[in-house]
């Protein structure tokens, strides 16, 4: 009796169907040989497609792997003298299984930020307690349990902390944390996502409108050091598949309008501005397809600066070697004056 077998890969590159006709079942080695032929065949293709003989896919790489030094001065020459780190974990117990705090400790920012903790207060790891040279501020979900919430560990103690933006429509997801200094502000963010099927679209645009005026409100007294997860990707230059996303969360016409909207409204993303031209740059890479390896990414980090403290500015840099979660963390090299 002849069986038939099928075997489906589906990647963010491909869609592509085997189908053997055999009298023996095939051997799971001669599948894996053949889905790794057929893959093979489609990135040939790909690359031909973009180039005839894939020179144009070539030079895309070398530019996404480029190393880039970082800088430690201003424009004008001041030196550096505040680090700050800005991390999604995505489950913060996780996180710490897999080294994140090691990573902390090599680093030593002088704050550090967590989003999408999804962990109540009682149930911090042990480990970030032992961080005995940070202050510590947790703000968890009050509607769900295990639900977003975010972090901020500061060595020197902030003025005043706090939780939320005044809203209670939105502080009952635990996502803002606000960290008054002597100089400034610094607000970390965890943006909430629009979803598939963008059925919660509605909700992050009444998100963007009143996180906006909350945002305007500080900068008119100090400025403001925003960071975190924005949940949007806002130029097609942020992900690497932006025409089929178009209509997805994260990168909906919407949503990117939002982020113009903020920028316009007397900001800066401190990444695009020191690096406007800087392919394959990201720091999420969903868990499916290999994606992290392949670069196959999306910028959804971010700090963000007020305008009035642009020139302030070292750099922004991507720390995309640290694993431990499905985003890597970020840091900004400030002079603060």
């Amino acid at each position: 009796m002849i069986k038939v077998f099928q075997v489906k890969i589906k990647s963010f590159h491909f869609n592509f169907v085997i189908k053997r006709f055999c009298v023996m079942a095939p051997t799971r080695a001669s599948l894996k040989r053949e889905m790794a032929e057929a893959e093979n065949v489609v990135e040939k293709k790909k690359a031909k497609e973009e180039n005839g003989n894939g020179e144009k896919a070539t030079e895309k790489r070398e530019e996404e792997n480029k190393v880039v030094e970082k800088k430690l001065e201003t424009k004008d020459g001041r030196q550096f003298n505040l680090k700050i780190s800005s991390w999604n974990v995505a489950g913060v117990r996780a996180w710490v299984k897999k080294d994140g705090v090691k990573w902390v400790k090599g680093e030593s920012p002088d704050i550090f930020t967590l989003q999408e903790t999804k962990c109540s207060e009682k149930d911090i790891p042990q480990e970030l307690k032992d961080l005995k040279e940070y202050h510590m501020s947790w703000n968890v979900a009050k509607s769900t349990k295990g639900f977003s919430g975010v972090g901020l560990f500061s060595k020197v103690k902030p003025l005043e902390v706090k939780f939320g933006i005044g809203v209670e429509e939105h502080d009952q997801e635990g996502r803002t944390i606000t960290a008054e200094y002597d100089k400034f502000y610094l607000v970390s963010t965890y943006v909430p996502n629009a979803q598939r099927g963008l059925k919660r679209l509605e909700y992050r645009l009444k998100w963007n409108s009143d996180f906006l005026a909350y945002i305007k409100s500080l900068d008119e007294k100090k400025p403001v050091v925003l960071c975190g997860d924005m949940n949007v990707s806002h130029h097609e230059i942020d992900l690497a598949n932006p025409k089929g996303n178009k209509k997805n969360a994260g990168f909906s016409q919407e949503e990117r309008d939002g982020m113009t909207e903020l920028l316009q409204s007397g900001f800066t993303d401190t990444y695009r501005d020191l690096y406007p031209d800087l392919t394959g740059q990201y720091t999420f890479w969903t868990y499916m397809g290999n994606c992290r390896a392949k670069n196959v990414g999306w910028r959804l980090d971010y700090f963000i600066l007020s305008n009035k403290w642009k020139d302030n500015v070292c750099d922004n840099i991507i720390e995309t070697s640290a694993m431990g979660s499905d985003h890597c963390p970020i840091t900004l090299l400030l002079a603060v004056p």
